[in-house]
């Protein structure tokens, strides 16, 4: 199957999903959109609840907000891949439970598969555990590390910046510095053959130490 096949399968089987509490108060499933062969993907915690009514990732303020951000990077939304840590809206926006992640977490697992991005960017404090378990956002945030063959860069939210308007300078700081820089680090790399796809089991990370 070509990458758009698997993707449009995964989104076939996310709109039925049944695997966790989420579905039951959830208007649609928002498994995720963009290139199917994208360099950059950016993964969320969870569809808001606007994104929860289109059936699209970051389709509120907060995706306006992401649309400037890749702006300052030199990207377009058109040129990555946006989806989530679950493909159903957490009810009133409350932390996700580890069942809830676990249960969605092959999905997400078969999504990087197919488009085998070079540089995946974990926006939030939920995103980021998928990669760093043991790490702190505060601490992380705008470092490049490999993970399991490819790059992770660890953001905040642009929603939690929103929210929190002294957040929002580094936010835009890390999109026009981290990021571009990320994306260098990972087409070097690439060059020299030292990126690779993954094969680790459902959620399993490799990380190692900051590149920069």
């Amino acid at each position: 199957m070509t990458p758009e096949e698997l993707l449009g399968e995964i989104a076939a089987e996310t709109r039925v999903c049944t695997r966790c509490p989420l579905h039951e108060g959830a208007h649609t499933a928002v498994p995720g959109e963009g290139r199917a062969d994208a360099e950059i993907m950016l993964i969320g915690e969870a569809p808001s609840y606007v994104d929860d009514r289109r059936g699209t990732p970051f389709s509120g303020p907060s995706g306006v907000f992401l649309d400037e951000l890749l702006s300052h990077a030199g990207l377009s939304r058109a040129e990555v891949f946006l989806t989530n840590i679950v493909k159903h809206r957490s009810p009133d926006s409350r932390e996700l439970t580890a069942q809830e992640v676990a249960a969605c977490a092959p999905y997400l697992t078969r999504q990087i598969a197919a488009i085998n991005p070079q540089v995946i960017v974990a926006l939030g404090r939920g995103a980021a555990k998928r990669f760093f378990p043991r790490a702190r956002i505060t601490q992380i945030h705008g470092q490049a590390k490999l993970v399991d063959g490819r790059i992770v860069v660890a953001m905040y939210n642009p929603a939690a910046a929103l929210h929190r308007e002294e957040l929002r300078q580094t936010v835009i700081d890390d999109f026009t510095t981290a990021l571009p820089a990320a994306i260098a680090e990972a087409r070097r790399l690439a060059a020299e053959g030292k990126l690779g796809q993954s094969d680790a089991d459902d959620g399993e990370t490799f990380e190692q130490p900051s590149l920069f």
